[in-house]
């Protein structure tokens, strides 16, 4: 079996396995963990790099708190593999974002928890921009357009592609690409006024 046709079987394996647990059946979940830990770990390091070297959350700790989050939260109707990303990449957002508070308010208004945005949306420079100045930004956004706030979160914060979005978002990838470069140029000026 080619790697292609690999991918494609272990994707269907996944589907598979989402949509009975979506349908109750527990005794999927630790089979469905094993297909989905790599990505998910993969991702998590990507989120990991972002974040400020002497960062007190590990990958592995932002993996098992999403997977909590996932397994033990309100029953999603999962309808693929891509969909059951998207929303872990919310998912670790949030637990970043909430770490990032709560350490700000273990300071009493300590230190800003920096990211680099990298090339994704800064240009190819390494900005570095405080997490939480970034949340209130893409909850700006997500009032103004919550589709242009929902592709930055899945491309940004989910590594998703261009075509992964398409899907999730049941738009055309044309679209996708127009309302990314429309939102990466939005954040990119508020970021900037930033102090």
């Amino acid at each position: 079996m080619n790697t292609r046709a690999a991918a494609a079987a272990a994707n269907e394996s996944i589907t598979a396995l989402l949509a009975e647990f979506s349908h109750g059946n527990r005794n999927v979940e630790s089979e469905l963990a094993a297909l989905v830990y790599s990505e998910l770990r993969r991702l998590a390091s990507a989120y990991m790099r972002r974040e400020r070297g002497n960062h007190t959350l590990q990958p592995t700790a932002l993996v098992h708190e999403a997977w909590v989050r996932l397994a033990d939260g309100p029953t999603v109707a999962w309808q693929n593999r891509t969909h059951f990303f998207a929303i872990a990449s919310h998912h670790m957002r949030q637990i970043l974002v909430d770490h990032a508070r709560k350490r700000r308010a273990a300071k009493r208004g300590g230190v800003q928890q920096q990211i680099t945005l990298q090339d994704h949306l800064a240009g190819e420079q390494r900005n570095l921009v405080d997490l939480l100045v970034l949340n209130e930004a893409l909850d700006r956004l997500k009032s103004l357009d919550p589709r242009a706030c929902r592709i930055v979160e899945l491309h940004f914060f989910g590594g998703l592609s261009f075509e992964e979005m398409a899907l999730v978002l049941e738009v055309s990838v044309r679209t996708i690409k127009r309302d990314w470069s429309m939102a990466r140029a939005w954040l990119h000026s508020e970021l900037a006024k930033s102090p």
